[in-house]
């Protein structure tokens, strides 16, 4: 899978002149420097090490010295992870194969939140559904507790065939969702305006796969088919390139533009021309639901969100 090219750019050192410093020297203490830098606010991660399972341990499983997850859904219960540590900003990517065959009132959830009444979220939701049929992906966030953001599309590959890379970019000015490096959606900060940003509060990384067909599948119409259990959702290569949350200072901290901090950098304050005509042809194609043209749900009262032109 081609890993978004965000990920793959360098940040640029600036120019400090040391007198009477040898090159090699200078070559050790950039690298010891770089180094600690990185520790301190970027995280690694693969399963083994940076998970804990919520529930359904005993049907699931990590494998590939931590590199894979398989997550089961039966009769007696679905399966979940939550990471370990907390972030505030960064990248978060997963490569996801969703359950095959007949998958109708399955959901499969990949997301990061945090928690209380107030919480925040940033979602993605793959809707199960009869074979022949497609997936679902139903995206949404939350701010403060308030959801009903979503947007919901089709997918333009078969998600069941292999892995893909979904990722989520979090940063002080925008959250776009990527699938193997095109963008599919942007939440731009406008606080400034009164709209409500995740900006406060660190969030975990989950996966989950649960029974929801009262609601998963044509608004609950179409039932799980036990026949087919269980019900197998396998996860890979999940990287957290983000910021490790250490308290309240780290609001301040992890926003900092820094050559550490790089989610934060000028070039990720908003989508490039060409991401943004490739985010166009995703919604012209595939998106099947928009809350910013839900008129008839909000009583003619649109979110503010939904009149500003770069939520269209």
């Amino acid at each position: 899978m081609p890993i978004p090219q965000f990920l793959l750019q360098k940040n640029k050192k600036p120019k400090i002149f040391f007198v009477g410093v040898g090159m090699e020297t200078l070559q050790v203490m950039f690298i010891a420097l770089a180094v600690i830098a990185f520790n301190q606010n970027v995280v690694h991660a693969n399963f083994y090490k940076s998970t804990v399972f919520t529930w359904g341990a005993h049907h699931s499983s990590i494998s590939s010295n931590g590199n894979d997850l398989q997550l089961v859904l039966d009769r007696v219960s679905g399966s979940g992870i939550q990471s370990k540590k907390q972030f505030m900003f960064g990248s978060i990517e997963m490569l996801i194969k969703l359950v095959p065959g007949n998958s109708a009132g399955t959901v499969t959830a990949y997301y990061l939140s945090s928690t209380g009444s107030m919480h925040d979220e940033i979602d993605y939701e793959f809707l199960g559904n009869v074979s022949g049929q497609p997936y679902i992906l139903h995206t949404n966030i939350y701010t403060r507790g308030n959801g009903s953001k979503e947007q919901q599309f089709y997918l333009w590959f078969d998600p069941t065939a292999d892995f893909h890379n979904y990722t989520i970019h979090w940063n002080p000015s925008q959250i776009v969702w990527f699938i193997d490096g095109l963008p599919i959606r942007v939440f731009p900060n406008y606080e400034s305006m009164g709209i409500p940003y995740p900006n406060k509060q660190a969030m975990r990384v989950y996966s989950s796969i649960w029974n929801a067909d009262n609601w998963a599948t044509r608004g609950g119409l179409v039932k799980i088919d036990w026949s087919g259990a269980p019900f197998t959702a396998g996860f890979r290569r999940f990287r957290a390139r983000a910021c490790k949350w250490n308290g309240p200072i780290s609001i301040v901290q992890c926003a900092l533009t820094s050559t550490t901090n790089w989610w934060s950098s000028p070039t990720y304050s908003k989508l490039s021309y060409s991401e943004m005509g490739q985010m166009k042809w995703v919604r012209d194609n595939y998106m099947i639901y928009d809350y910013c043209k839900d008129a008839q749900r909000f009583n003619g009262q649109l979110p503010q969100e939904c009149f500003i032109q770069s939520f269209q």
